[in-house]
């Protein structure tokens, strides 16, 4: 992602799968696919450039862009002890830095293409695996001219076509994966918080959503990072995080040396380390993703709750196979 986050009341909601009947004898996933932007990179872009981007020098850490683990990576220490491997060196994380869901013909592996190079790689999609897809922020981005006026939004007579073809794609990219044998499917939001284009963006992916039919026994778990970049500085105790500072980022003020403790940005666009720790723990305290899951009683306690905040919500519970294996 290229530019610095706009922060703003406002939440699309919590969305997530129909409750499906199978029955989990693990409480495990059993691997983690990744597919998205710098937010969940591990190190395709810094291995693809010759490992000038992210700098380590600024702080950045193991090549991500923050000075810490991304939660896809958590999601995995937690599940079976290692982070993420990034595609580029033989691992299951496809995401590189700067990539949107719309190939509008730079050199980066968008949407369709991450898709497409996993497709070709000859692994096996794990029916009892996770697969995770964090797009959005970067077609945002384009939308608003970051990338310059010359090609931002393609061949796109405007911005809201643009925004709309993304938010079509990117529910076909989740489609895609349900179809090919995907059966546990995490995505999130256009993350900018609720700028006047994430709102319109977010508004074009509900709707189609709306529309998606997946197979059945599929589980799609939503998570609305735009939402939780509000909560998390609004209210970061709830998160076990000191007051957040959102006028300056660690890198700007020379903090990396703390740890960035009291910033929400680690470099004025991607979130730091402890954010993203945070993040991995709400999503997993929601979910259930590393743990079992919760009793049926729970899941209509949890609806309930989710439906709250604006969506009509549905809750699955994810199918276990019996063997564990790491991506």
């Amino acid at each position: 992602m290229k530019r610095e986050w706009t922060l703003a009341v406002g939440a699309l909601g919590l969305i997530a799968a129909q409750p499906a009947s199978a029955d989990r004898s693990t409480a495990q996933f059993t691997s983690v696919t990744v597919f998205g932007d710098s937010l969940v990179d591990a190190g395709n872009l810094y291995i693809a450039n010759g490992g000038t981007r992210p700098d380590p020098s600024q702080g950045y850490f193991q090549n991500r862009f923050t000075n810490g683990f991304d939660y896809p990576d958590l999601i995995s220490l937690k599940l079976f002890g290692t982070p993420t491997t990034p595609s580029l060196a033989g691992g299951s994380n496809y995401a590189f830095g700067g990539a949107r869901v719309v190939d509008t013909g730079d050199a980066i592996p968008d949407l369709g293409a991450q898709l497409s190079t996993f497709a070709a790689s000859g692994k096996a999609v794990d029916p009892n695996g996770l697969y995770i897809l964090n797009f959005g922020g970067n077609d945002v981005f384009g939308a608003e001219g970051v990338f310059g006026p010359v090609g931002a939004i393609g061949d796109y007579p405007d911005v809201s076509s643009y925004l709309q073809a993304a938010a079509n794609q990117y529910v076909a990219g989740i489609k895609a994966l349900n179809d090919r044998g995907a059966r546990n499917i995490l995505f999130t939001d256009f993350p900018n918080a609720v700028d006047p284009l994430t709102i319109q963006a977010n508004g074009y992916l509900r709707t189609a959503l709306s529309g998606l039919s997946v197979s059945a026994g599929t589980d799609l778990y939503f998570y609305s990072l735009s939402d939780f970049n509000v909560r998390v500085l609004q209210h970061p105790d709830q998160f076990d995080l000191p007051p957040l500072r959102a006028d300056t980022s660690c890198v700007a003020a020379g903090a990396q040396a703390s740890g960035c403790k009291g910033f929400f940005s680690f470099d004025g666009v991607h979130v730091t380390g402890a954010v993203q720790a945070a993040g991995f723990r709400d999503m997993d305290q929601r979910f259930g993703l590393t743990s079992a899951v919760p009793e049926p009683s729970v899941w209509s306690m949890l609806i309930l709750g989710f439906g709250l905040v604006g969506a009509a919500l549905r809750f699955g519970r994810r199918r276990r196979g019996a063997a564990a294996h790491a991506a």
